[in-house]
């Protein structure tokens, strides 16, 4: 039977959880132990398909189809697995599955509450990976904030479980916050008090406290949290701010945070981490040979966590390469025809990114012409390749009026066009097109080259595509149709041949970029933006062309 460690957090939100989940299950896993996430999250949207990405930033999309949230993706790059359905709950689909229940009269006429029915609903998906024994370990984040009314049922289902299962199969870990007062100049520890006061009023009692800190621990603030918090003192954990993510699992390792936890699990014979893959990965990204500037083009560049995955696979990309990214922001809404060669000046490269909607869709096209004009690499990913194909079509092919239906449904060209099975559904959540397809790649093509193979799967997660009435005017006039879905024909890929590196991709390589196997289009993209620097270089000091030569 697996064993299970629930995370859950106080004080505020934004602590890192998913974080320090993901780093814990690192750990782990370099000991040998199999290990997954999972993330039960406390609103009422069945999923974060709907949400706009300024409310809770991107939604991740898994292999097989799921929505879900952004800490999902933390776990597959931390982890280098796929996640699933099952690794992401909502309180909207708790009670939409009761609800289901009651109405099939699978409760026998009584009274449905939150106390047992959602609660043992809450506990059945709780311990439903770690059934079959296909793993060892079982972390689940609790999201939210120890307080919250919403996350009242997954901590009273916590304490259930506690309460069921032997003292060594289960733990909790409870992450919260140590402010540092600048006028007292210390440490303050009566939040992190009122946190664990808080849950183990609740009925849960944390077994392990990670602290969030911008200052050192000493140990007499280690013990004053020990002794009111009643935990032993090894049992309190530094978490140092980190200058990225991914150190954070070597952070732990210091802090021996999964020895604890494997000792409170009962755990005695355990072999030592094998970490060096990941260490070499943080040498190169610590210490680059060389840097490119990638504008990223979008509509939701204020909040970071919009692009999350694609952040993530640059700096994926840039270690790889032994190179830094440095990622300009650039508000699609602000670019105009008369401005355009202002706003991407200094630039290395061009990423258009995903979206919906009309905002911000003019500039993103006159940014893909005056990358593909002036030979700039340039990357679209979904709305970033439709993009692309209307700019194409209006200046190459010279239908001025070309659109996406989706922006102008009057268009007389609407070169990208909503999925057949698309137009009969009204309902929005979960209807999209989701998950994992095939894709053959075309030989010879630029695709071929990145993958080193004609046969892949991406995820994706879009209602339009590309208008196959136009592929022969298209392919006629040089931007080439290199990977087709081998079922639909639907158009996955498009390049140029003509350019340096023009590229748009219909699905999202960045879901599957990790630390172990980064994305081959990022990795290429940015190895084409090295080589447009380094020219640009060359030609701006002759000088050092001749000593390169």
């Amino acid at each position: 039977m697996a064993k299970y460690i629930f995370v859950t957090g106080g004080v505020t939100s934004s602590l890192g959880k998913g974080i320090i989940a993901a780093s814990l299950a690192k750990l782990l896993q370099s000991r040998g132990f199999k290990v997954t996430i999972q993330k039960f999250d406390p609103y009422i949207n069945v999923d974060p398909g709907t949400l706009n990405p300024y409310e809770h930033g991107e939604c991740f999309v898994t292999e097989d189809g799921a929505e879900t949230d952004l800490d999902l993706g933390h776990y597959e790059r931390f982890l280098n697995i796929h996640t699933s359905q099952a690794n992401n709950v909502t309180t909207g689909r708790i009670y939409q599955t009761v609800i289901n229940k009651e109405r099939e009269g699978a409760y026998l006429g009584k009274t449905v509450q939150v106390v047992p029915h959602i609660t043992d609903e809450i506990k059945r998906r709780m311990l439903l990976l770690g059934k079959d024994g296909k793993y060892d370990i079982v972390i689940t984040e609790i999201g939210g904030t120890v307080g919250d009314i919403e996350s009242l049922p997954f901590v009273e289902a916590v304490r259930q479980i506690q309460w069921e299962l032997p003292e060594e199969d289960c733990l909790v870990v409870h992450l919260t916050l140590i402010p540092y007062l600048k006028a007292a100049k210390e440490l303050k520890t009566k939040p992190t008090q009122h946190s664990v006061r808080l849950l183990s009023q609740e009925g849960v009692h944390p077994d392990i406290i990670v602290c969030r800190t911008e200052r050192p621990l000493s140990t007499e603030i280690r013990r004053k949290i020990a002794l009111f918090c009643n935990v032993k003192p090894e049992a309190v954990i530094e978490a140092s701010d980190a200058s990225t993510i991914y150190e954070v699992p070597l952070f732990m390792l210091k802090e021996k945070l999964d020895v604890i936890c494997l000792k409170k699990l009962n755990v005695t014979i355990f072999p030592e981490p094998d970490l060096e893959n990941w260490k070499k990965f943080i040498d190169k990204l610590k210490y680059p040979k060389g840097q490119v500037n990638i504008g990223l083009i979008g509509k939701y560049i204020e909040l970071q966590d919009a692009y999350k995955s694609i952040l993530e696979s640059f700096i994926h990309a840039g270690a790889i390469n032994e190179c830094k990214v440095n990622v300009v922001n650039v508000h699609s809404e602000f670019i105009t025809d008369q401005n355009v060669g202002e706003k991407l000046a200094g630039l290395d490269g061009l990423l258009v990114a995903p979206g919906f909607g009309n905002r911000g869709i003019e500039g993103k096209i006159t940014a893909i012409k005056y990358a593909r004009e002036n030979g700039l690499p340039f990357f679209g990913i979904c709305l970033g390749m439709q993009m692309a194909c209307v700019e194409f079509a209006r200046n190459v092919l010279g239908l001025k009026d070309a659109h996406s239906f989706e922006m102008n449904a009057e268009t007389p060209d609407p070169v990208i066009d909503m999925m057949e099975e698309q137009k009969k559904i009204t309902n929005k959540g979960g209807t999209m097109r989701l998950g994992s397809y095939p894709c053959d790649i075309k030989e010879g093509t630029l695709a071929e080259k990145i993958y080193g193979s004609l046969h892949i799967n991406e995820r994706h997660r879009h209602r339009y595509e590309f208008n196959n009435k136009y592929m022969e005017a298209f392919e006629q006039a040089g931007m080439i149709p290199s990977g087709k879905n081998p079922e639909t024909g639907l158009v996955e890929i498009i390049e140029n041949p003509k350019h340096p590196f023009f590229i748009g991709v219909q699905y999202h390589p960045e879901l599957k970029s990790t630390v172990e196997s980064p994305a081959p289009l990022f990795v290429h993209f940015i190895k084409a933006a090295k080589e447009y620097s380094e020219k640009q270089q060359s030609v701006k000091n002759p000088l050092l062309e001749s000593e390169m030569i």
